[in-house]
């Protein structure tokens, strides 16, 4: 059974978020100790967070980035804030996804599902180039050094890879991310795509993902 910790201050949405996942057959767990939300994550060790921007004593996407520092487990963040700013921040953050209050039961078990489907769906080891790449793990590592991808980076390196010398469109990309056309964000791709690309630079791996314009992208 797949646990799943709520990381939410106000308690009747905690209560109605851990009856909802308890109804639909996941370990739901409600963070107490906001004073210690990172020691206590660790603690608990979930295999999905579902994290509120506005929590006490930590804002939300501070821990998010503690968070992505030691960790690549799945995260969501639920909140009442709905700007696009707050999005793509969380996602610059390492968000897997976004999903904002009053949110449709429905859609949130649909998103969490699709990420677990995902994960599920990565875990064979791949090669590119001198490249060692293992989605379970979340890395990419040469024989020196390797480098930690958050779920959603690690997604579209192996979907670019599976068509590598083909051009992969932004829809194309959009529909493996989030597994459905409704649910996606122009933006936070955009974010993803230039975080990886820099993720890579820095690794040594220059120019690695080509923008066809108007097309998609290819990697090379």
């Amino acid at each position: 059974m797949k646990k799943i910790l709520i990381i939410e201050d106000d308690k009747s949405i905690s209560k109605e978020l851990k009856e909802l996942l308890d109804n639909a057959e996941f370990n739901a767990i409600i963070l107490e100790d906001f004073e210690n939300s990172f020691e206590e994550i660790k603690k608990q060790n979930p295999d999905l967070i579902l994290l509120d921007i506005n929590i006490p004593s930590l804002n939300g996407e501070i821990l998010l980035k503690k968070i992505r520092k030691e960790s690549n487990v799945p995260i969501i963040m639920v909140t009442s804030k709905n700007t696009e700013a707050d999005e793509v921040l969380s996602m610059s953050y390492g968000a897997d996804d976004y999903i904002t209050k009053p949110y449709n039961p429905t859609i949130l078990l649909l998103r969490i599902n699709a990420i677990f489907k995902r994960m599920e769906n990565k875990n064979t080891v791949l090669t590119y180039n001198d490249l060692v790449i293992d989605p379970k793990k979340g890395i990419i590592k040469n024989e020196k050094e390797e480098l930690i991808l958050t779920k959603n980076e690690m997604i579209i390196f192996t979907f670019l890879l599976a068509n590598r010398g083909n051009i992969v469109t932004r829809d194309d990309l959009m529909t493996e991310l989030w597994n459905n056309n409704s649910y996606i964000n122009d933006n936070a791709l955009n974010v993803n795509i230039s975080r990886l690309r820099t993720k890579l630079t820095d690794f040594g791996y220059v120019d690695t993902i080509e923008t066809r314009k108007g097309q998609g992208y290819i990697l090379k």
